[in-house]
Parts: C-alpha cells; sequence; structure tokens
C-alpha cells in the first residue's frame, strides 16, 4: 500500500494542503515503510495565472468546477495511493481526492512517519472538523 503526505520538508505534515510544494509517497509492505518517494506537488504557485472566481455564496472553499479541476490535476501524481495525511485542506480539496479513491485524512499528527504508522494501524483520527 501506498501513503501520501502533504509536506514541506519531507519529515513534517503540511498545515494546508494547496501551499504544500510536496508529497511524500511512503510504500507499506507487512506493516513497515520499506520505500519513501519524494514527489513535487501542484499547488497555488502553479495556477496563479488561471481564474480564481469566488464559489456560491455559503458553499465551503473550493467546491466550485474550476476548483475542483484543479484539485484532480493535484492528485494525479498520487492516483497510485490509498491515503493522503494533511494538516488541513479546503471541503473541496477533501471531496475530491474522495471521489478520486484516495482517502483524505486530516490529522493534528506533525510527524509523517508517526501519521503513517497510525493509519497503518488503525489509530489515526480524521479530523474534519480542521477542514475549511
Amino acid at each position: 500500500m501506498k501513503i501520501a503526505a502533504i509536506t514541506e520538508d519531507g519529515t513534517t505534515i503540511s498545515q494546508h494542503f494547496g501551499r504544500a510544494p510536496y508529497y511524500l509517497v511512503l510504500t507499506v509492505e507487512d506493516g513497515r515503510v520499506v520505500n519513501r518517494d519524494l514527489r513535487e506537488k501542484l499547488g497555488h504557485a502553479h495556477f496563479a495565472n488561471e481564474p480564481h472566481e469566488p464559489g456560491p455564496p455559503g458553499q465551503p472553499h473550493g467546491t466550485d468546477p474550476a476548483a475542483q479541476n484543479r484539485h484532480i490535476r493535484m492528485a494525479e501524481s498520487i492516483a497510485d495511493c490509498e491515503a493522503l495525511l494533511c494538516g488541513g485542506m479546503g471541503m473541496g480539496a477533501y471531496q475530491s481526492m474522495k471521489e478520486r479513491g484516495i482517502r483524505p485524512i486530516v490529522t493534528d499528527i506533525e510527524s509523517i512517519e508517526e501519521a503513517a504508522i497510525a493509519y497503518i494501524e488503525g489509530r489515526i483520527v480524521d479530523q474534519i472538523d480542521r477542514l475549511h
């Protein structure tokens, strides 16, 4: 199984999905991390020249069609992953990951390694109250 985490440094989980420049993808076999792969991640800087229209009033962040398209492109490099660990993200990105078959998990665990082990052991809590 492969688990992705958003990161700025390859060690800790970033607090903002859209701004993080990398995914660290952990390959897990027999309950152990056997490989680490740092992959570039599309983010706000990549989409700076694209139109950004505010979503419908009263709707969660990132649920408009243009944002959904950006989220799909952001998920392409982790299409082989089962889960995505992050410290925070918008509701639209969260929904987009689920639609792609990637389980998004919002956590307050900072260490990628610690969060991945908690996921493997079934102890991680998806803190959806941290969505915006």
